[in-house]
Formats: structure tokens, sequence, C-alpha cells
């Protein structure tokens, strides 16, 4: 937690623009049980740089809480709020069950994020509360059929994972550009979010990539996110790793390397989507590590 905070102060030093909060349940070594508590202790320490999630998982929610937490985090922070949300359900079942959500009950994102807007610009039935002036920007993370919801709402969407290498991001995004109906004379917007790590050099960053890797590949054989390990313990273990070659790729679909090979890789991504913003975000278990790469991206965003 304390890091956290640490560095999004440190992320308003550099200038980023944003800094982005996500929410995941049972996670060790992850502080993203609450994301509104979190901006609320991370707007206490920053003054300039724009708070918001990245996302909060609607399904998970009552509208009209979400609407709340986030008008009050405008009225504590104003004109610093943002509200990213998302539809995933939860990593594994005991969280689905702890959250009361079934994989059976019936999809109603389009329908939460439509009363959640009707919240946040005052023309619910209820009035969520307190009210202020700047209407808080609301985005769609969106991962399939949430190109169409964003279109269809008039929202601007963030787009990340296993999308960005399908050969026909760019048709799909086009997709989203062409149907979209504007709200209020809203325009399409499509952020890219990505995990992005610089280091001195391609073999140092690669390394910096292993921890998060290690511990996405051991979750899905165990269904539990551990805490990230140090790069050496990691390397002892995939000398015995069968799956070696599937971390090899998944190492390979991170953006990482020195800052030339970073930017030529950013700059093709931007190519291939005409992405308006970058969401980039990095972890590792070296936290020196972390702010060196943090510091080089800034850099090469500028």
């Amino acid at each position: 937690l304390t890091h956290t905070v640490e560095r999004a102060v440190d992320a308003e030093d550099l200038g980023y623009h944003r800094f982005w909060v996500a929410e995941h349940h049972g996670v060790p070594g992850i502080a993203s049980g609450s994301p509104a508590v979190l901006l609320a202790a991370i707007g206490e320490r920053t003054q300039r740089i724009r708070l918001g999630s990245g996302g909060v998982m609607l399904p998970h929610h009552q509208p009209l809480v979400v609407a709340e937490q986030f008008l009050l985090l405008a009225g504590l922070h104003p004109g610093r709020i943002d509200l990213g949300v998302g539809r995933s359900l939860g990593f594994t079942e005991p969280v689905r069950k702890a959250l009361r959500r079934s994989v059976e009950e019936p999809d109603t994102f389009a329908d939460d994020i439509a009363e959640l807007r009707d919240f946040l610009e005052g023309n619910a039935p209820v009035t969520a509360r307190p009210m202020v002036e700047e209407t808080i920007p609301l985005f769609v993370l969106a991962t399939g059929r949430g190109l169409a919801v964003a279109a269809e709402l008039g929202l601007p969407v963030v787009v990340g994972g296993p999308v960005l290498d399908d050969p026909a991001l760019p048709e799909k995004l086009a997709g989203y550009r062409n149907s979209f109906r504007s709200h209020r004379d809203s325009r399409p917007r499509v952020t890219v979010s990505l995990d992005v790590l610089v280091a001195d050099t391609d073999a140092e960053a690669r390394d910096l990539a292993l921890p998060e890797v290690w511990a996405m590949a051991q979750s899905r054989r165990t269904g539990s996110f551990g805490a990230l390990e140090p790069v050496s313990a990691i390397r002892g273990k995939l000398r015995d790793d069968r799956h070696r070659d599937r971390i090899e790729q998944a190492l390979d679909r991170v953006t990482s390397g020195d800052a030339q090979t970073v930017h030529r890789r950013l700059k093709q991504l931007v190519e291939r989507s005409g992405a308006d913003e970058l969401l980039v975000s990095g972890s590792t278990y070296d936290r020196d590590a972390l702010a060196a790469s943090d510091a080089a991206v800034a850099g090469l965003l500028r």
C-alpha cells in the first residue's frame, strides 16, 4: 500500500497524466481490493495527476454505490477523477462465490453502465451525492463485446491483453469508431493498455518481466496468484519447469527492452491501433528497478 502511494507521487513528479488502480480480490501483494479507498489515499499525497480506476468491476457492485464513491472522490479532489469500468467476474470460483457472482447470471453490463452514467450526470430518479460541477469521465475496459457496448453508449474504450496481438485489432477498432454513437458530443477515443518495462539492456528488461509472468503462469496451475519472487529464485525453478516454453512466449508479449527497443515497439503499436493514449503498467520484484523503468518510460512518452 505504501509503495503504491509512493509510486503515484513519483508518477506525478515524472509528468504522467493519470494514475489508475485496478480491482482484484484475494491476490497476495496486490493493493486492489477497493480502488476508491486507495485512490482517496493517493489523492491526499498528490496535487495534479488524474486518479482513476482501471477498472472497477461493475458486476460486483450496484451502480449507485459506485457513483457515490467516485462522486465523493471528485468532491475531495476536484477535476482529477476518472472512472474506468470492466466486467470481470473474478479469477477463481471461490472469489466469484465470495462476491456473490456466478458465470450463469445474465449479462447486464451495458445496462449497468448506462445506469451508472445517469447517476454521474444527475439524470437518475435518485440523486447520487455529493453533487459536483464537473462530470466524471467514464471509460469502458473492453476485451471483446465491450467495444460494441462502448460504441453504442458513446464512451471511450481501454483495450489491452491478448487482443493487442490479434491481427484483426485495426479492424475491430475501426468497427468501434465507425459505429460510435455520440453522447453529449463525445467522440471515439482509444486507450491502449500494456505492460512496459525498460532497463539498460533488452536482457535486463526481460528479467524484470519474469516475476509477474512466472506468478501468472503458476496461478493458472494452482488457482492462486502468489507474491512476486526474485529472478534468481525463479531461474532455478525454470530449469525443471515443463512449461518453460509457455513462459518464454509470455515474456515475448511484454513490451520490454532498452529505451530504443521499447520506443520502437510502442510506436508500432500506436500506428496499428491509432491509440489516443497509452496506459502503461509494469510490475517486478525489484522496486528500485521498477522506479527506474517508470522514469525511463516517462522520458519516452514526452
